[in-house]
């Protein structure tokens, strides 16, 4: 009865072709590490997000009146819906450490090199997403932080010489922020933002099952194949891989559980404490800072403290934030090394992403702390060794001494 329902369907749909390409027989490299464990997290993570997402949308009220009012009612009076909350708050949290972990990996073993340009690429373009995504729902509360933050960065854009106030005006649809730009906040943050997201990372899978996996050797799997053509240094996804990811999705959702019940507020990181009063407008907090995987690009934006002839501080500012997120899409074609993996890239390389990973901490804690003229000129120089790891990328990558990559995977 079943395998006849199951024809019934492949005629019509290519269900069965499709599920061993992208999971059964799909030919996963062996040899895949701890780094590689963040992808399917991170599926995990969204799936978290959109089930919480739209527990929390059924009770949230949009308004400037109504919207801190209604988290409370949450938290207080709607069975479980502290949980609920708390699911969403630690996992934007996590979604973002294991983006970073994940991009982290694809620097450390050139997983952005030929031919999964456009991988990485669509894969940068997740992070966008997740970036405007985490920055809509961080003012839903309508908390002190989530308005004082949101008055910060959408700031930014009135920096723009020529037509930037006119632009602010029109993307806060009022001279102010009020409860119109939260409502625009709102339909971004639960409709068009979760979309794209989604899509963005259906075609990202698509593509990289299309081009195969890397893994941390670089080596391409695909030259050696057996008789039915499928690759020798690899193992099929399902049960090996599928039985490995599942062991790590165990340990995360401890783990994840554990923030939930025990450390929801992460000490203030994951929850902002000034984040529990209400929004006044009439008040400004001792200190605005945005949510903590946010803090490097913050720290930047606050190193710029000097203008260049009709430029202020502050839109410079605003084009060095940016300017980190979007030089991350070109590193593909800045990268000119021979070899992928850093295990046989030269010195300068490992040299580089140490000091890159290093700039990207510090500035994390600078762009958590009040400013002063040393942190400041620590923030200046970090925002520089982050850029020059790319900027010269092109010149160490061509020239350092590389060691010779072995033809097969090795275990």
């Amino acid at each position: 009865m079943f395998t006849r329902l199951l024809n019934w369907v492949d005629d019509r749909f290519p269900l069965t072709d499709t599920f061993e390409r992208h999971l059964s027989k799909y030919p996963a490299p062996i040899g895949q590490n701890f780094w590689y464990l963040a992808g399917v997290l991170l599926i995990v993570v969204l799936v978290i997000q959109l089930i919480s997402g739209i527990w929390l949308l059924m009770n949230y009220v949009a308004t400037t009146e109504d919207a801190f009012a209604s988290i409370q009612y949450i938290m207080r009076d709607v069975d479980y819906g502290w949980i609920i909350r708390y699911m969403h708050t630690t996992g934007s949290s996590m979604f973002f450490l294991l983006i970073y972990l994940h991009m982290f990996r694809g620097l450390l073993y050139g997983s952005y090199q030929k031919p999964r340009e456009l991988l990485w690429v669509l894969g940068w373009l997740t992070y966008i997403i997740l970036v405007a995504e985490g920055f809509t729902g961080y003012v839903l509360p309508w908390g002190q932080m989530s308005f004082w933050a949101a008055q910060v960065i959408l700031s930014l854009i009135g920096s723009i010489p020529i037509f930037g106030e006119e632009l602010l005006t029109w993307i806060r649809g009022d001279y102010l922020i009020s409860g119109i730009t939260l409502n625009r906040l709102f339909a971004f943050h639960v409709v068009l933002l979760p979309l794209a997201l989604i899509a963005v990372v259906f075609v990202h899978i698509v593509a990289l099952h299309e081009v195969g996996s890397n893994n941390p050797e670089g080596i391409d799997i695909k030259k050696h194949l057996d008789e039915d053509g499928v690759p020798l240094d690899s193992v099929p996804f399902f049960p090996y891989d599928v039985v490995k990811d599942l062991f790590a999705i165990g340990i995360f959702l401890i783990i994840f559980c554990f923030i939930i019940f025990f450390f929801p507020d992460g000490g203030g990181y994951l929850i902002e404490y000034i984040n529990y009063e209400e929004a006044n407008n009439l008040k400004t907090p001792d200190h605005i800072v945005p949510a903590w995987y946010y803090t490097p690009y913050y720290a930047m934006l606050r190193a710029i403290t000097f203008p260049i002839g009709p430029l202020t501080a502050k839109f410079l500012g605003f084009v060095v934030m940016g300017g980190a997120m979007v030089i991350i899409a070109f590193v593909p074609w800045l990268d000119k090394s021979p070899v992928k993996s850093i295990r046989y890239k030269g010195l300068f390389s490992k040299l580089a992403l140490f000091i890159l990973v290093l700039s990207f901490i510090v500035l994390g804690y600078l762009g958590m702390v009040t400013p002063n003229p040393l942190r400041t000129a620590l923030a200046q120089v970090f925002t520089a060794t982050y850029f020059l790891y790319f900027i010269l990328m092109p010149f160490y990558t061509k020239y350092e001494k590389c060691k010779v990559v072995p033809e097969r995977i090795k275990i």
